[in-house]
């Protein structure tokens, strides 16, 4: 196969959709489902862009996640910056990975996820109160998408909510692909210490929280270093919200511009689960694909990758793979999505999967019920996206009912 390669440039280059992946990377699930493709840094990692391998490379211990390895792709050169030191489970391989992830797994469940469903929902009522108190238009992304997932992350760790804005711009710092190795440093550093005090107040004065159980449970034990609860709290803190409310937000757009789908939802309450689903296969917000590299030769899709080479996986090619979805290019909120890898696949599958998926069913649910004439306040046209963030978003929504 020919390692002719594709620059990996922000993808607003590209996108002929804001939700869909960029053509030249669907041309090459068709063409070349294995490429080469050039980073920032002039390393030539490979693109995975078919179902089959991305879920055959995401499962494989062959493939490590171990973000200091030689040879892991970085996409960008704030990426550096997360490497080392205070890394996330997330970013290492077993046995390390699995005894950390062990320390929050049953907060996590499906089970659990349930359990939090009512405070979930009083959440998300809460939030659509204080819209329908305000004169509209309003930014659904700044009072409803955000404020839900910071406010129930905030509350099952126990940090502060009001402490919100602080620990959402280090999160954007940490995810934004054009920001420089310094800030990122100063942006972790900043993000460490307030978590650092935190755990020390934990540890005076314990809470019914995460946050306090890691500390006085495992941290206390021995189970834990410091630094490795900050990382786990750090990691969930940041994840926690970001991605959900970037999802809450385009999720809510993609249902306003198909509106046979979004009358779907609102005619049968019961669609809900079935439409997060299609939703997360359909918009696959992680729109930099999750990276891997070989710790030894490995085939892949007819190709060798040699041990220390990258690869990327892109997760929103492969859950338009139309091997595994009829027409994956259409909205189908009654389809039966479940096998998509939005989430990732494998042993670092998102740990937070559960709960993310009942906040998006009570969240857009809720507000497509209580609204049932919610609209876009702006063309379509007008909005902007956030092409340059690790998660892909809509900046702002305004909308009216």
């Amino acid at each position: 196969m020919a390692e002719s390669a594709i620059p990996l440039a922000h993808p607003e280059t590209a996108r002929e959709c804001p939700f869909s992946p960029p053509p030249q990377y669907t041309a090459r699930r068709e063409e070349q489902p294995l490429s080469r493709v050039d980073l920032w840094n002039g390393t030539r990692p490979w693109l995975a862009t078919r179902f089959e391998d991305v879920r055959r490379v995401l499962q494989d211990a062959r493939f490590s996640a171990d973000t200091s390895r030689p040879g892991y792709p970085l996409r960008s050169a704030g990426t550096k910056a997360l490497t080392g030191g205070l890394r996330s489970f997330g970013q290492m391989d077993d046995p390390e990975h699995s005894r950390l992830r062990r320390m929050v797994n049953t907060e996590f469940t499906a089970r659990r996820a349930e359990t939090l469903r009512p405070q979930i929902q009083d959440v998300v009522d809460g939030l659509v109160d204080h819209m329908e108190g305000t004169a509209p238009p309003v930014d659904l992304v700044t009072e409803f998408a955000l404020p839900t997932a910071s406010l129930v992350i905030s509350r099952l760790l126990g940090v502060p909510y009001e402490d919100h804005a602080f620990f959402q711009k280090q999160s954007i710092t940490r995810l934004n692909r054009s920001v420089t190795e310094a800030e990122v440093v100063r942006a972790e550093e900043e993000l460490s210490r307030f978590l650092n005090n935190l755990a020390d107040k934990k540890a005076d004065d314990p809470q019914d929280d995460l946050m306090s159980r890691l500390v006085n449970e495992r941290e206390a034990t021995g189970q834990l270093t410091r630094a490795e609860t900050l990382s786990v709290v750090r990691t969930l803190l940041t994840a926690g919200h970001e991605s959900t409310a970037n999802m809450i937000s385009l999720s809510t757009l993609a249902l306003l511009q198909h509106p046979e789908q979004l009358a779907a939802v609102r005619e049968d309450p019961t669609v809900i689960k079935s439409a997060v689903e299609e939703l997360l296969r359909y918009l696959s917000v992680a729109q930099n694909g999750l990276s891997r590299v070989a710790t030894e030769d490995v085939n892949v899709a007819g190709q060798l990758v040699r041990a220390g080479e990258g690869v990327i996986c892109m997760v929103n090619t492969a859950n338009r793979d139309p091997r595994q979805f009829d027409a994956p290019d259409d909205l189908d909120v009654r389809r039966d999505a479940r096998r998509h890898v939005a989430f990732g696949f494998g042993i670092h599958q998102c740990v937070a999967h559960s709960l993310a998926r009942v906040e998006l069913q009570v969240a857009l649910g809720t507000l497509l019920r209580r609204l049932p004439r919610l609209r876009l306040a702006v063309a379509a046209e007008d909005l902007s996206y956030s092409y340059e963030m690790v998660v892909f978003g809509v900046r702002q929504l305004p909308v009216e009912w």
